[in-house]
């Protein structure tokens, strides 16, 4: 079998079972992340060559540089794919498989997995219900928008991944005098209605333009929420059989056909307003959901979606066929949350349910399944309080969860 080259971008530490599986089916693995992540624990055994990036400033390296690099490594070495392991190494790899034309998604297509202002239009276009919002690039436009769409507005930088940055207001002056302050940075900016209601989460893989997995899930407490205020993350699986995954499945196989999506994993997002119930659609990305929702599904499903993806690659790269395992019907919940300890003591938290506990610095993290939602809907309601009683760190977190 021929051994084909992937070269995996990440300025995060993530996407461990994506190389370990990618190696496990014959592939050499060359990873490129940032200098800042040289001690972390990447899978090593799976990884034939690093390189490093300095970054510019968190999550941002030179581009011209990376491209440089890229054009170094190439003369030696036939690059077969460039696989983007975070939100925000997509349009790193987008420009790359521009430059040395290597096949994947080009830049056209990753603006609407990235670019907040670029997806709400074409989803727009597409007959999909968004939030009202408008570009703040023109004076008059803005004025217009205010006038005519009720506060509160939300402020979103157009590619930032997670919520941070996003910013409310329910005065017209308050917001001129933030997109005054923002100046020359103004244009990476959108504007849109902010609509209350409770936020869900598809997370998906899609191979040769057909969606062969599909998992959704409810925020019990949105990310938005969760980094603004601090707090505690928490998210269940919805039944496969219930009114809402119904909607929520037809939903995002609307935006990912109408997206040009043609393989790989994606986690959208949708908001069913409180006012109307009716289901918008929030953002989009072209990767594996954060916020260790991969562990949520898995546990529901059986499927571990970054080795699925792995599988995915594998196939296109040799011109096999795919097909997904059938997933288990269980229901998973998710608790995530910010602490004082560096190591948590878990000891409380001990149940039949609890089938993993996240090894995360400062954070207690928690994965429990069952055959029975209301069982999974306690566990998260009485884990919650105690971490709020007796654990969270309400110190404003270093890292963003990002989702």
């Amino acid at each position: 079998m021929e051994e084909k080259i992937i070269v995996c971008i990440s300025c995060y530490y993530k996407g461990y079972d994506f190389m370990d599986e990618m190696k496990k089916l014959g592939n050499k693995i060359i990873l490129v992340t940032s200098e800042g992540l040289k001690e972390k624990n990447w899978p090593w055994h799976a990884i034939d060559e690093v390189f490093y990036m300095a970054e510019v400033r968190p999550s941002v390296w030179n581009l011209e540089h990376l491209i440089q690099g890229f054009s170094h490594l190439m003369k030696t070495r036939k690059i077969d794919a460039v696989v983007a392991l975070d939100d925000y190494d997509v349009e790193k790899a987008a420009l790359i498989r521009e430059t040395f034309r290597i096949p994947g998604m080009g830049q056209t297509t990753h603006r609407y997995f990235r670019d907040k202002l670029a997806m709400r239009q074409k989803a727009k276009d597409s007959g999909i219900n968004v939030p009202e919002f408008t570009a703040v690039f023109n004076n008059d436009e803005v004025n217009s928008f205010v006038d005519k769409v009720a506060a509160p507005w939300v402020l979103k930088p157009r590619s930032e991944a997670s919520a941070s940055g996003i910013k409310k207001f329910s005065s017209k002056d308050e917001l001129w005098n933030e997109l005054e302050a923002l100046g020359e940075e103004r244009h990476l900016f959108l504007l849109e209605s902010f609509k209350p209601g409770d936020v869900y989460h598809v997370d998906s893989l899609t191979f040769n333009k057909e969606i062969v997995f599909t998992s959704a899930s409810k925020y019990l407490a949105p990310p938005m929420q969760v980094s603004h205020e601090g707090g505690v993350f928490r998210s269940k699986t919805l039944g496969r059989y219930s009114e809402e995954f119904k909607a929520l499945d037809e939903a995002n196989s609307k935006v990912l056909s109408s997206f040009g999506l043609l393989n790989g994993a994606t986690h959208t997002e949708f908001i069913r307003g409180k006012a109307d119930g009716k289901w918008y659609f929030l953002e989009t990305s072209s990767r594996v959901g954060g916020a260790h929702i991969p562990d949520l599904v898995e546990a529901s499903s059986n499927i571990n979606i970054w080795r699925e993806w792995a599988k995915i690659e594998d196939a296109l790269l040799r011109g096999k066929s795919y097909e997904a395992a059938k997933p288990t019907g269980y229901y998973s919940g998710l608790i995530v949350a910010l602490i004082k300890d560096k190591n948590p003591d878990y000891t409380a938290f001990e149940s039949e349910e609890a089938v993993k506990f996240l090894p995360i610095d400062h954070h207690v993290g928690i994965v429990y399944k069952s055959t029975d939602p209301e069982i999974i809907q306690e566990r998260l309601d009485s884990a919650a309080e105690k971490i709020q009683a007796e654990m969270l760190n309400i110190l404003p977190p270093k890292s963003k969860l990002t989702s």
